[in-house]
């Protein structure tokens, strides 16, 4: 077992997927479980996920997420996880409003990193989009359109070597007591 450092450097946005390999339900089941498990703002869990894993479904919402040239290889992703913004309790929206700031948006991010994480853990890759047609996603899936699809990850077997990651200097993005 990877320790949790470990894990996370391991972690990438994947954007290659072997087409037409599965990911066993029991293993999708483990990645929406972490989701689940995530932590959020005053315990408002403001999200709901939905799995798409049916072939044809897939290229349908796997269209509706490439455009401009963007996110071509979801074409080939075996599962998608659509991250639905839900109303939250009355204490994250009150936090929200007296410290101007979106806690359920950044609960959708804790989750998507959860489950981007769980699925490394799992030898399955992952890539968070965010650029993608909303409506035409909501109404292939049944999202109500007062609803808000906030983020999508895509799921699959990468078969391509990990790449090397490049992240900033520690020294450069961390300091101790003051900025």
């Amino acid at each position: 077992m990877k320790s949790f450092l470990e894990l996370a450097a391991a972690r990438q946005s994947d954007r290659a997927y072997e087409p037409g390999r599965v990911i066993g339900r029991e293993v999708l089941e483990r990645i929406l479980e972490a989701g689940r498990l995530a932590p959020s703002a005053c315990n408002g869990q403001p999200w709901h996920f939905t799995a798409v894993t049916e072939p044809q479904l897939l290229v349908e919402v796997g269209k509706a997420t490439s455009s401009l040239g963007m996110n071509r290889f979801v074409k080939d992703a075996s599962a998608l996880v659509l991250i639905t913004l839900e109303p939250t309790n009355i204490t994250s929206k009150l936090g929200c409003g007296i410290k101007d700031k979106d806690f359920p948006v950044m609960d959708l991010g804790i989750a998507s990193a959860y489950m981007t994480l769980a699925a490394e853990d799992e030898g399955v890759g992952s890539c968070i989009l965010g650029w993608f047609d909303e409506k035409k996603i909501k109404e292939l899936v049944g999202i109500p359109q007062k609803k808000r699809l906030m983020l999508i990850i895509s799921l699959g077997y990468n078969p391509k070597p990990k790449r090397k990651k490049i992240r900033k200097d520690f020294d450069k993005v961390v300091s101790f007591e003051k900025y």
